[in-house]
Formats: structure tokens, C-alpha cells, sequence
């Protein structure tokens, strides 16, 4: 990846040598892969309606379908941008909506209620995997008031006073060991000569 990367940037800019360890949770993790699930089940709801109905015992529910198509790619995007949560929290509601809309092909003159079945059970599945990742990523990604992410660190382990003593005397040793500055040539003491 640091070779792909190192390729997109500018002649200035400085090399990645290596890539240090990811930030990403495994929540994380599957709260993107829920995102993409989803961008992708979308647009085989939209593009495959027909197909979905027939195989449900749905005929005629096509553009309902393709309807829950749009809103699925809707919160995919939602859930790979940085506020997942919404993009979470919209695909429990759109699993809310796919079960109900599952309990109703479960009549008992449907011929493919064994496949609304196991449709239901997919995306109960799914739903407790939005759940788990909706509070987890919650939980990780809120602040709450009062409660300071790093406590009091202010970056100066001696404080800031200190820091500013020693970057002055740092500049000043800086100045006195800059070749040709009046303080870093030695003169010789009136009188003396060369031996």
C-alpha cells in the first residue's frame, strides 16, 4: 500500500516508509463491509427486481423493491462515510422494513414460503449484525459530556514553563555554536603573540 500511495503524491511530499498499525476496530471493520453489503444489495434489488419478486412469490412488488434498492445504496454510502452511525442506524430501520415486508409474503397460499424463510432469517442475521456494530461503533466513536478524551495531558510531560526554558537555552547554545557569530570566536588576549 505504501507503494501505491507514495505514487499519488506530490514530488515534495515526504516517502511512506511504512504503514504503522490501523486504527480500524474490527466493528469498524464491519461496519464497512455492511456499507459495501449493502451499496451491493442494492443494486441487485434495483437491477434484479423481477428475478427477487419471483423467487419470493412477490409478483408485482418490483418497484417496491427496487424502491428498498435506493434506500440500501442510500445508507451504504451513509455507513462508509465518516458518520457511520446514521448510515447504521438507517440500515436497522431498512432491515425493520425488509421483515415486514418479508412477514407479508408469509401467506399461506405462497408457494415459496420456504424462501421468504430462509429471506427472513438472512436478514435477521444482518440485522443483529447492524445492531452489533451500531453500538459498538457508538460506543468507541461518542464523546460525553464532561469526560475528557485524554484527561489532562497538555503534550510538555514538565510543563509548558519548562519547555520554553529549554527551547530558549537551546537557542541560545544554537547561537553561540554558529560559526562567525561574536560569541563563538576566540580572541586572543591583547599582547600575546604567535609561538
Amino acid at each position: 500500500m505504501a507503494f501505491l500511495s507514495d505514487m499519488t503524491r506530490s514530488k515534495g511530499d515526504p516517502k511512506v516508509l511504512r504503514s504503522g498499525p490501523s486504527s480500524f476496530s474490527s466493528f469498524d471493520r464491519l461496519a464497512r463491509n455492511l456499507g459495501w453489503f449493502s451499496i451491493a444489495l442494492g443494486f441487485a434489488e434495483i437491477f434484479a427486481a423481477e428475478r427477487i419478486t419471483s423467487a419470493l412469490g412477490m409478483r408485482g412488488r418490483e418497484n417496491l423493491v427496487r424502491a428498498y434498492g435506493v434506500r440500501e445504496i442510500g445508507a451504504g454510502f451513509m455507513t462508509l462515510s465518516v458518520n457511520k452511525q446514521a448510515g447504521l442506524a438507517s440500515r436497522i430501520a431498512g432491515d425493520a422494513l425488509d421483515i415486514a415486508t418479508l412477514g407479508t409474503a408469509m401467506r399461506p397460499d405462497n408457494p415459496k414460503r420456504e424462501t421468504v424463510g430462509v429471506a427472513l432469517a438472512i436478514v435477521a442475521c444482518i440485522t443483529l449484525l447492524d445492531i452489533m456494530a451500531t453500538s459498538a461503533t457508538t460506543r468507541r466513536h461518542t464523546r460525553y459530556e464532561g469526560h475528557a478524551r485524554y484527561g489532562d495531558r497538555s503534550g510538555f510531560p514538565k510543563g509548558i514553563e519548562a519547555s520554553r526554558r529549554d527551547a530558549a537555552r537551546k537557542e541560545l547554545a544554537d547561537l553561540r555554536s554558529t560559526p562567525g557569530s561574536a560569541s563563538s570566536t576566540s580572541r586572543k588576549p591583547a599582547g600575546a603573540g604567535d609561538e
